[in-house]
């Protein structure tokens, strides 16, 4: 039984665990005319700036704004980073979403210019499009021949030993065909556990097994079925079809495919390497004939740079020249910098950028979450993570937030619900948020505690006379 009960707190502390800060988004909140509602998919508050960001996703979806790049703009703790979530969740799974921190290019191997061309041309999908022979129809009957005898003697005497064959009968409204099988066959049909009455596809170039569902013919044959089982209609027509298969892989995926011999293998272990200028140029080429023949087209994506202020002077020269090309994805960056100085420079400019890169930038600002809304957050974070709260609680909770910050308050959710565990109750109350509130510090009482003992710490530079100062800027 302890066992048992060790399990399932193993697995429950996994579960909270894989909750990330932005798992709750689901979207940007907008309804059919792109106006905010005031608390949807994840996204609370922030009307003006979601509104904005859903023109731009309707701009994305378009086409019509590649090479523009949108600056999200704002206090630490107001959305920027939800904001981009819910332009990638609204955007969808074929369309290319790359994210990446500014201080991140500074930590790699790679040189800073070759980072943000990787980062850029995972941004950029191409929709390959191309024509395959499928075999798709009703299975009627599978009758698989195995050898009964010889197998031992064969293997002693180092003769190959004949293999299973058999024979696969798939039918259509129109006609139906007996087929002769391999092992190979035998051993793909084994693992889809296709079966009489399944419809099914076959690849007849690379012989994969696709099971589309059961025919609505044979629903009659069993009394209950699972809850994934499928109907659908038997084909119909020719068993033999030619198809189009869209396959959607972005640029550096085929960058690395090319640029090395167990290319394919380096997307998985991210060791891609510096990509030569060459390759690229060749892949260019290649993808631009596909366009003209109407094999392939280009699928615009998001790159989104976090902490954009920590960029420097050269990348933002780099990224100048790359907005100008023709592939270029649409760029959205991030920053909660006021005016400071601009990376490998002594100048100043609002947000550390650039003024020649601000002049293409579309910003979007974000603006302090009310007490309303922090409320709101909060009640979606308990949901999210699974945390059962009182009313008071939550009032306490949110008083909180809006007296230190947002950020503060979420972290106390789960601190809190393991502290209710600890005394064995199923609710969180006032008692357990108050007694995390003294385990756990936040800014405010962290700077005032160091003010106050700073002499006892090494290295401490504040003078005694500055103390008050340095008091009353914090307030």
């Amino acid at each position: 039984m302890a066992e048992l009960k060790r399990l399932s707190e193993s697995r429950d502390l996994t579960r909270i665990e894989r909750i990330g800060a932005h798992s709750h988004i689901r979207g940007l909140g907008l309804d059919s005319s792109l106006e905010a509602r005031e608390a949807s998919e994840g996204m609370v508050g922030q009307l003006p700036a979601r509104r904005a960001a859903g023109l731009i996703l309707q701009l994305i979806r378009q086409g019509k704004i590649a090479g523009r790049a949108v600056l999200l703009a704002g206090q630490p703790g107001t959305g920027k980073t939800a904001l981009a979530m819910g332009i990638a969740k609204s955007l969808g799974a074929e369309t290319p979403f790359a994210s990446v921190a500014a201080s991140e290019l500074f930590s790699l191997d790679l040189s800073k210019t070759e980072a943000l061309t990787q980062a850029i041309r995972r941004a950029i999908g191409v929709r390959i499009k191309e024509e395959a022979e499928i075999i798709e129809g009703e299975v009627v009957e599978i009758s698989i021949d195995r050898p009964l005898s010889g197998a031992g003697s064969a293997a002693a005497s180092g003769a190959t030993a004949p293999g299973k064959t058999g024979r696969l009968t798939l039918k259509t409204t129109d006609m139906e065909t007996v087929y002769e099988l391999g092992g190979k066959m035998i051993e793909a049909l084994g693992k889809e556990k296709v079966q009489s009455g399944d419809v099914i596809a076959l690849d007849k170039a690379s012989g994969k097994v696709t099971k589309l569902g059961r025919s609505i013919g044979r629903s009659r044959d069993y009394d209950a079925v699972g809850p994934n089982t499928k109907f659908v209609k038997c084909p119909e027509g020719e068993l033999q079809k030619r198809k189009e298969v869209v396959h959607c892989v972005t640029l550096h995926e085929i960058d690395v495919i090319n640029s090395r011999t167990q290319g394919f293998l380096a997307l998985f272990t991210g060791d891609t390497g510096e990509i030569r200028a060459e390759v690229r140029e060749q892949i260019d080429t290649k993808v631009a004939e596909w366009r003209e023949e109407g094999k392939a087209e280009i699928v615009p994506g998001v790159l989104f740079i976090d902490e954009v202020h920590m960029l420097d002077i050269e990348c933002f020269s780099f990224l100048n020249r790359a907005l100008e090309n023709d592939m270029a994805p649409i760029l959205v960056i991030a920053t909660n910098r006021g005016i400071t100085s601009i990376r490998g420079t002594n100048y100043r400019s609002p947000h550390g950028i650039p003024p020649d890169f601000l002049d293409r930038l579309l910003i979007v600002t974000t603006q302090p979450y009310t007490e309303d809304d922090i409320r709101k957050i909060l009640d979606i974070r308990c949901d999210e993570e699974d945390v059962e709260m009182s009313g008071e609680a939550k009032v306490l909770l949110t008083k909180i937030g809006v007296e230190t910050s947002l950020r503060y308050a979420i972290n106390l959710i789960t601190s809190a619900a393991l502290a209710c565990q600890k005394r064995k109750g199923k609710v969180v109350e006032i008692d357990d948020i108050s007694r995390v509130y003294g385990l756990f510090l936040d800014v405010k009482r962290s700077t005032q505690y160091l003010m106050e003992y700073q002499s006892q710490y090494m290295f401490h530079e504040v003078a005694a006379g500055e103390a008050d100062g340095d008091d009353a800027m914090q307030s």
